[in-house]
């Protein structure tokens, strides 16, 4: 599937540190090959119809929408501020 890229993911990725950036793009490359990989650990956030999120790692969380043909990135950053606002 492809990515959609929102203009508030693609601010929130250019403030991650390089380090985390590097795992944001292991996560996206995960989640075009197989969305169900355990490591992402993707699931519906309660409350946010039709917004899902992914782990990045144990601190950082993206936040998006599954279409019928594409992913929307919404969302990337620190796990709290990041669900706050997905």
């Amino acid at each position: 599937m492809r990515f959609i890229v929102t203009r508030r993911f693609e601010q929130a990725y250019r403030g991650l540190p390089e380090p985390l950036r590097r795992k944001t793009d292991k996560a996206l490359l995960l989640l075009a090959e197989n969305p169900r990989h355990p490591s992402l650990r993707l699931k519906k956030i309660q409350g946010a119809p039709g917004i899902w999120e992914a782990g990045v790692d144990r601190g950082c969380r993206l936040t998006l929408e599954i279409r019928s043909d594409a992913f929307l990135l919404r969302n990337v950053g620190k796990y709290d501020p990041t669900l706050d606002n997905p």
